[in-house]
Formats: structure tokens, sequence, C-alpha cells
């Protein structure tokens, strides 16, 4: 079974007009992974989809998507695949990408249908590609590992990327994930913007009983989205995009727009926030 929803993008005058529920029905996404579904969210930031996908009951294909217009979401597309839950696998183009906990498959431009298999929880992204990358698993091993902050900050934490121009060709889409240390809740801070590219997180092993606060808007009109795990929230080019949780947790990270350089940011000053 396969739903959608399209997200417009909205620009930041109107954002400050918002309230709680208009805020969230703009950039919170929920209920992304449901047993036997493929559920997708179109964002009209850079054309982003953001999805999930969970198989227990057989396979589940995704090959046609109304809001792309082609006859396959990959014709004019890339996509990258986090595995959050157990190990499975995930057929491209008749070639099988067994796929564990914490592994990303890249898939290129081209490569038709995609269908998840096994015990997976996937995590699906795709943003539209203008030329053709190999596909590619990518094992936790291989991704380029950047550790920061301290304990002393509560913000200890390790930078796991992917789909990095050091680690894997893409066209435009940049994927990872950052890990918490124990004792940790902060994320992304000090703060930044970059008016080049949208971002989309998505947070996971987060205790059921804990929420990250999810900090958002321009920097002088910041708001906040309470997030559950495995909960995902759509980040604006002109939007910070940071977090404090009641306890530690997983955030993936995908970028897209007009470039691949992960250092692209426009930082913001801890007494500029607002």
């Amino acid at each position: 079974m396969l739903t959608t929803q399209t997200r417009h993008a909205i620009d930041p005058a109107a954002a400050r007009t918002l309230d709680t529920d208009a805020l969230r029905d703009h950039f919170h996404v929920g209920g992304l992974f449901r047993d036997d579904e493929i559920r997708l969210i179109y964002s009209h930031y850079d054309r982003l989809i953001l999805g999930g996908a969970v198989p227990r009951g057989g396979d589940l294909v995704l090959d046609q998507v109304a809001e792309t217009g082609t006859p396959s979401i990959l014709d004019r597309r890339e996509m990258g695949i986090l595995n959050i839950g157990a190990a499975g696998s995930v057929t491209v183009s008749d070639t099988r990408h067994d796929i564990g906990r914490g592994e990303i498959l890249y898939v290129g431009r081209g490569a038709g249908a995609v269908t998840f298999q096994g015990a997976g929880r996937y995590y699906i992204l795709s943003a539209p590609a203008h030329r053709t990358c190999p596909t590619r698993l990518i094992p936790k091993a291989e991704a380029r590992r950047v550790e920061l902050g301290a304990k002393a900050s509560a913000n200890e934490r390790v930078i796991l990327q992917f789909l990095h121009p050091e680690v894997c060709e893409t066209c435009q889409l940049v994927m990872g994930y950052t890990q918490l240390a124990e004792g940790s809740v902060w994320n992304t801070m000090p703060a930044h913007t970059h008016d080049r590219r949208m971002e989309a997180y998505l947070y996971f092993d987060l205790p059921d009983d804990a929420r990250v606060f999810h900090l958002m808007g321009e920097p002088t009109q910041t708001r906040h989205i309470v997030m559950a795990s495995e909960e995902a929230v759509i980040s604006p080019p002109w939007s910070i995009h940071a977090g404090a949780g009641t306890a530690s947790y997983t955030f993936c990270w995908a970028m897209a727009g007009d470039n691949v350089d992960f250092t692209d940011m426009d930082m913001v000053a801890m007494g500029d926030l607002r």
C-alpha cells in the first residue's frame, strides 16, 4: 500500500504567524512507519521526498508516484535508504542488497522500481537528479566519522556521513546521521542556516516517554516543535534546525539543493538568537 501527501513551501513571514497546530501541519511529519505500507511526503522545498516503508506481511514495491510526473519514481531522481530496524534487504534493478541496521543504500537515477523486504524499517529520502551515479550499499564502517562536542556542554556526539563527497558520489543528496552520547541532549547548537539548500531530520532511538524539542524558524523568530521517536521534521532553507531532548537520541539528516558541500553553512551567533 502506498500513501502520499504533499507539503507546500511557505515563506518566513508566513511562518511567523502560525500557531502550534499550523506549524506542525507544515513541518512536522509523523506516522511514517506503519506495517505493510509505504508512506511518502512530497515537499516543495527542493522537491525532497521523505518517507518510510515497513514490509511486515510481504514485499513492498515502490515504483510509480503520481507527484513526480514520471512513470517510475527514480526516472529523474536519486534515493537514499536508511534501515532503522532489524536486518532486511532492498532489491534494485534485480540486485538484492542486504541492509543491516544503521546502513544506508544509495540508489542512482533511472534504477527503476525499489522493493523493500524483510524485517527492516526503511527511511526513504529522494531528491531530483540530473545525472546517474552508481547504486551502492554503504555499511557503517565505511561512513566518514566526525566526533564533536563534550559531556560538559551536553552535546557529545558523533556524525556519520554516508552520502558525502568523500564517501559516496551523488548528484545532490547529502545524508547521514548523528548519534548523541549517553547524557548528551543538544544537537546543532550554535545554530546555522543554509539558504542554498533545505534539510530534513528524522529523530529515532529515543525512549517512548522522551521527547526532543526541535528548534526552527528565522534566527530572530525561533519556534519549537515537540518530536517523538521516529518522527521527522522539514527544515526550510531560511530556518535554523537544532534540538534538545529529554534523553539522548539519534537523528538522520538529509539535504538537497545547490551543492553537496557539507560545511556550506551560515553560522548564527548564540547572542543573535531570539
